[in-house]
């Protein structure tokens, strides 16, 4: 991957604040986000943390006008209304790397990062002259340049996240979502993602917001966190205002300790189960 300096060589500031009030979200007549409301700012990693089901990835969605609300305000640089924005003119704007994409049959991997260059292509296949060097740097801050000419179907997951992850960046939108990225990925490329996210925002000014399970990777990388349980935002504000002891356990139901981790000097969290202390383990039986 290419890193740091080389992005912001590459691209030039792009970045868009979206800001989203009183969403809510529902399925089957149900609501499953209840009045959401945050804002994702440029030069920002915004991270979505929660149990299973309390709306984080729902909620992802509705800012990219991938799931319809019931209700919502959707602003853009504090004055474009983006649910008034045609499909293209906001993926200019806002690009998400989805969940569970299906794997593409007789396409090369550039191709594949190709179609994230459809906002800059008119109807009938209108000339896009920026296109080819936009893909090629989107190859390389993802590492699958050497992949480029290799058939999609071929790859291992973990690689086709990162092709996917390239086709986002290809995009060159102000605004990049991501749900779950780390998913498939090793943990070399787990690290170089999460780099790679605040580097976008840190050198590009890019507003990134993304789904994380991984508390650690969340407080690594965040600059906020936005804690969901039951559909509703309960807690928003720096990981150490967030990520605290009282409020992770009862968050999640289980003993969850925090502490600062003795090498970076970042927040550290550890879920403690029944079998995961040694003195209990050595504990004698009634």
């Amino acid at each position: 991957m290419i890193v740091g300096e080389e992005i912001s060589a590459a691209m030039g500031p792009r970045g868009h604040e979206l800001s989203a009030t009183g969403v809510t979200v529902a399925y089957d007549g149900v609501d499953v986000v209840h009045d959401a409301s945050l804002t994702l700012r440029p030069g920002e990693v915004t991270v979505l943390v929660g149990p299973n089901g309390s709306g984080k990835s729902t909620l992802l969605r509705t800012l990219a006008r991938l799931q319809p609300p019931r209700t919502a305000t959707l602003v853009i640089d504090e004055d474009t209304d983006g649910l008034a924005l045609t499909p293209r003119e906001f993926s200019r704007r806002v690009a998400l790397l989805t969940q569970g994409r299906p794997t593409p049959s007789g396409l090369t991997v550039r191709d594949v990062v190709d179609f994230g260059r459809y906002p800059y292509r008119g109807r009938w296949g209108k000339a896009d002259p920026d296109g080819a060097a936009a893909v090629d740097r989107a190859l390389a801050m993802t590492g699958v340049a050497e992949l480029a000419e290799r058939g999609a179907e071929h790859l291992s997951g973990g690689q086709l996240q990162r092709v996917w992850l390239a086709g986002c960046l290809a995009q060159e939108t102000g605004v990049l979502l991501l749900d779950e990225p780390t998913t498939y990925l090793d943990l070399r490329y787990q690290i170089e993602l999460l780099d790679l996210m605040r580097d976008l925002a840190d050198d590009h000014r890019i507003a990134v917001g993304a789904v994380l399970h991984d508390l650690d990777q969340a407080a690594a990388v965040g600059d906020r966190i936005v804690l969901l349980h039951g559909g509703r935002i309960i807690a928003e504000g720096t990981p150490e205002d967030v990520l605290t002891a009282p409020r992770l356990t009862g968050t999640y139901g289980i003993r969850i300790e925090v502490d600062t981790d003795p090498l970076t000097g970042r927040l550290r969290t550890r879920a403690i189960g029944r079998h995961h202390t040694r003195s209990e383990r050595l504990s004698p039986t009634s």
